[in-house]
């Protein structure tokens, strides 16, 4: 059964899994300042908070004026920041939830996220630069 918050997001959002499985939904928040998106092996930087379904945060950068960045589609993070990340233009803010296969799976995060959590990413595309 899905949460009052996971079933509102749906509802707004696209489901932007590449097999349409309904496991990340996308939602914009703010439009992006331009039409460039990153590219493979470019560099982004970007702000997020990331919340589990019942609004506890476990990580926000913005909290810590502190950025983050890596080289887009190379697997170094999450599956659903590489996908989700894909879609978005420099400036935008999106929000995605995503369901553990596209998370931190049946792992979780350390102390942060439990086993097969679905988590919700608000994220910011600061910037993409090419190599």
């Amino acid at each position: 059964m899905l949460s009052n918050q996971q079933e509102e997001i749906q509802l707004k959002g696209e489901d932007i899994s590449p097999t349409k499985d309904g496991c990340l939904f996308k939602e914009i928040v703010r439009q992006g300042t331009d039409d460039e998106k990153p590219m493979f092996d470019d560099t982004v930087f970007i702000h997020y908070i990331g919340t589990l379904l019942d609004g506890t945060v476990f990580e926000n950068t913005r909290d810590r004026n502190e950025k983050v960045s890596f080289n887009f589609g190379k697997g170094e993070v999450i599956k659903a920041w590489d996908i989700g990340v894909a879609t978005m233009k420099r400036g935008e803010i999106s929000r995605f939830i995503s369901k553990p296969n596209y998370a931190y799976g049946l792992k979780g995060l350390g102390g942060k996220v439990g086993s097969a959590a679905t988590v919700i990413f608000e994220i910011e595309l600061l910037d993409c630069v090419g190599k």
